[in-house]
């Protein structure tokens, strides 16, 4: 089921000076910097470029971000923030746990489509290609247990932590859910991101259905490791 409406996130940390949801030059910065960090890549992607393209100052892009780490740390987080809510919107009024967990993987793996808006000023499909190709980057730092004490991951290990709870609802004594959830969590675009680039790290390799193949993979990998001597049936 796509969801057509966006939601408004509010993210708990501090990665932004001023909340850019906030006004309409935040809301043009976010947008713009979407869709240039997806086409140059993080790397070669800069502020003062970000400010011409929006037709400003480059010192108003700071009063907004500090650096452009933080400015990836924010769009990754609103990015988590969203496929949370999207696991909990398609697993509502679901009793079984191994079908809200079905449903739960499904959700990670088709996130990205077109008609599933993080919000109404972020192109979702250049956000997910930003997170399969640089979310790494946002905890690979010299930086990440001060930034970790901040909270500025909290909402990729919130839902790490809401998933690895649906694992132990149907294997209490599974002892490893949280491993397996933050594996799973990576692999959703990780194998996306071998199969369209390092073709050969992966078994994943119909470009047409991507997407489905990552979802039985992980749906079998889970399954697999959670109920070891139960026939698996759900990929």
């Amino acid at each position: 089921m796509m969801i057509t409406t966006s939601i408004n996130i509010r993210l708990i940390h501090k990665s932004y000076l001023r909340e850019p949801e906030g006004t309409e030059l935040g809301r043009k910065i976010i947008s713009e910097s979407v869709r240039l960090i997806d086409e140059l890549g993080f790397e070669h992607f800069t502020f003062r470029k970000l400010a011409a393209e929006i037709d400003s100052a480059e010192a108003s892009v700071y009063r907004y971000f500090e650096n452009k780490h933080k400015l990836l740390v924010y769009l990754v987080s609103c990015y988590w923030a969203w496929l949370d809510y999207s696991v909990t919107f398609r697993i509502q009024n679901i009793d079984d746990p191994r079908e809200r967990l079905t449903r739960a993987i499904a959700a990670l793996t088709t996130a990205g489509k077109a008609g599933d808006p993080v919000a109404d000023y972020m192109d979702e499909s250049r956000l997910y290609r930003i997170v399969m190709a640089e979310s790494t980057k946002v905890y690979h730092t010299k930086e990440v247990d001060s930034e970790n004490k901040e909270g500025y991951f909290m909402e990729f290990k919130h839902l790490c932590n809401r998933l690895a709870r649906m694992a132990q609802d149907i294997n209490p004594d599974y002892p490893y859910p949280h491993a397996l959830m933050s594996t799973v969590l990576e692999a959703a675009h990780q194998q996306v991101f071998f199969a369209q680039h390092l073709p050969s790290l992966t078994e994943i390799g119909d470009t047409k259905h991507l997407k489905g193949e990552t979802t039985a993979f992980l749906t079998h990998l889970v399954f697999s490791a959670i109920e070891p001597t139960r026939p698996n049936t759900t990929a």
